[in-house]
């Protein structure tokens, strides 16, 4: 059973992401609480996934993902907003936030998404994807991120490319044909060489270098 949290002021917000998830047979929203309340409720109940609102009127969103990254045992986050054009989205994502997700996603994958989540993948709004690209290619010279990727492995390049199309480890597991638990290993390492806090990062480091768009070679080594 996936455990949530959902955080936002908006109490229409909370009961309505409450009802949706809660009507998967895999996933129960542990708490639904506005934003004050968000870091204490993460350490009484540790969520795996915390679905927030990166904007609120009585705390700041990237001041709880903050909070919520420093505890001993940080759930995956995914902000939230109602906006497709946000300047918080590069700070969260640089945060530590494992995706962007709107408001007015479709019901229906509003439960995949949180699978996703919960088994390490990333998720990003296709209404905020390339916004969210732009801004990370004009962050830094290309030269830079071909540089950070050099440090990889043959193997950990191809484990890369995979990240980058939002695979979860479980899938990036069945299309190399390694464990889980090789996977994991494969991404802490990846996470570790090119310094970045999380996979949304490691990502589109790689979309600047031009990785995505190398031919891929095989998988093996």
């Amino acid at each position: 059973m996936i455990r949530v949290l959902v955080v936002d002021d908006e109490a229409m917000i909370r009961t309505g992401f409450q009802h949706i998830l809660d009507a998967a047979h895999d996933i129960e929203v542990a708490a639904a609480v506005p934003g004050g309340q968000a870091l204490q409720t993460a350490q009484d109940i540790r969520p795996d996934v915390v679905l927030l609102d990166i904007r609120m009127p009585d705390v700041d969103g990237l001041t709880v993902l903050a909070g919520l990254r420093r505890l001993p045992h940080p759930p995956v986050v995914a902000m939230l907003t109602t906006f497709d054009m946000d300047e918080y989205v590069a700070t969260a994502l640089r945060s530590g936030a494992a995706g962007f997700l709107l408001k007015d996603t479709d019901p229906e994958e509003l439960p995949f998404l949180v699978r996703t989540l919960a088994d390490g993948g990333t998720v990003l709004s296709s209404k905020v994807t390339r916004t969210v690209v732009d801004g990370y290619l004009s962050a830094g010279p290309r030269e830079s991120a071909a540089h950070s990727l050099a440090r990889l492995t043959d193997r950990e390049r191809a484990v890369l490319v995979l990240i980058a199309e939002g695979l979860s480890n479980a899938d990036i597991g069945t299309r190399m044909h390694l464990s889980t638990g090789t996977v994991k290993d494969h991404v802490s390492a990846i996470l570790g060489k090119l310094e970045v806090d999380g996979r949304v990062q490691a990502a589109l480091l790689a979309e600047r270098a031009g990785l995505l768009k190398e031919p891929r070679g095989e998988e093996g080594g």
